[in-house]
């Protein structure tokens, strides 16, 4: 098997004496986890019991789907293991962890650090901070990576600093540059970012219903393995997973506002193949890393949140980035039901210089050349 251009570039950096820290600009989907994850493990000395690699992650899904990546990839290290500290892990003062590699959201990696003293940051090699654009753009998530950094800085002469954003915008430098000593960068360019691999298209509909009927006759036009469909709000995306249920569609809900369990329970069946569908809202959109997906629809193109008619550039390559993984073909399709939606795709059409075609779902020789193509 090829190394994908990340691990190409990145795995003799990482792997070289004394330590280099990096940061890098690779989308998911592009092999990086296995890029940082056999850094982390060339580091490890699996005879220590404490931890020695921390890995920062966004999201519960992403840090225990890194996690997974660590037990195949270390599946002949049997002393091995794997600590996580995400929303349900029981912690308490004074418990000193003994598991190798701890992975976690910045929320509860700033206890384990701080008030928790779970271990000893003097003796941590590695830390990598895995989806950086998103963690800043979540509330708190930056300051709190930024004392976890500093806390572990401080106090490990030798820590290896690895930092991967899938988006390079302004802020996410800023933020690299600040916390990260001597780093070497490696960065896309911009028609490469928007991820070649993914044809992408959008579909004008009326209405909210007419963005149904569009579903379903994509749905029957397209042979589709295995779709992620992503809407705004959690309301609409309960609306149409309940609306497709109906007509006898094998529909999996996921969104922020499920517990733990639920969302867990949602993505396994999904991934298992019991539904072909998943419905979703931006909680989604990292850290699902599932290789049959063939379609992403953008039932609601991705906005700021205080600005619905300017585009989240990230969000758009985090969704779409969905399909396409490792290089294989995908297929993006948004919804455009007004105005100010489509002017939101001509800003995504023009940031990626990469030409997003209008599609008639209804229209199945149209359908039939894309999936050609």
């Amino acid at each position: 098997v090829q190394p994908s251009k990340i691990q190409e570039f990145a795995l003799p950096l990482l792997l070289m004496e004394p330590p280099t820290n990096l940061i890098a600009q690779s989308q998911s989907g592009t092999g990086k986890t296995a890029a940082f994850v056999l850094a982390m493990l060339s580091r490890v000395v699996v005879e220590n019991a404490w931890p020695q690699c921390i890995c920062l992650a966004p999201t519960y899904e992403l840090a225990m789907q890194i996690g997974e990546v660590v037990n195949k990839i270390g599946q002949f290290m049997p002393e091995l293991r794997v600590h996580y500290a995400v929303k349900g892990t029981k912690a308490t003062r004074g418990q000193k962890l003994t598991e190798q590699i701890v992975i976690g959201t910045p929320g509860k990696m700033i206890d384990y650090v701080t008030k928790l003293q779970m271990f000893d940051p003097a003796k941590i090699l590695c830390l990598v901070l895995d989806e950086a654009d998103v963690m800043m753009s979540q509330q708190g998530h930056q300051d709190l990576s930024y004392r976890i950094y500093n806390e572990i800085e401080r106090a490990s002469m030798s820590v290896q600093t690895m930092l991967f954003s899938a988006t390079f915008e302004d802020g996410v430098i800023q933020f690299a540059n600040r916390i990260i000593r001597n780093p070497v960068t490696v960065t896309l360019r911009k028609n490469e970012q928007s991820l070649p691999n993914i044809k992408q298209y959008y579909v004008e509909c009326l209405n909210r219903e007419a963005k149904y009927e569009a579903v379903v006759n994509l749905y029957s036009g397209l042979t589709i393995a295995s779709a992620i469909i992503f809407c705004h709000t959690r309301l609409s995306a309960a609306w149409l997973a309940a609306r497709m249920k109906e007509k006898g569609h094998e529909v999996a809900l996921l969104h922020g506002e499920m517990t733990v369990e639920d969302r867990a329970r949602s993505i396994e069946a999904f991934k298992d193949g019991a539904y072909k569908v998943l419905v979703t809202t931006n909680v989604c959109a990292r850290g699902i890393d599932v290789s049959q997906v063939t379609v992403v629809i953008n039932y609601d193109p991705p906005v700021q949140y205080n600005d619905f008619n300017t585009p989240d550039f990230e969000t758009y390559i985090h969704r779409i980035g969905r399909t396409g993984r490792f290089g294989k073909a995908g297929i993006a399709i948004n919804f455009v039901d007004t105005k100010s939606a489509l002017g939101v795709i001509k800003k995504i059409e023009a940031h990626f210089e990469k030409e997003i075609v209008k599609l008639d779902p209804g229209d199945m020789e149209q359908l039939e050349a894309i999936e050609k193509d």
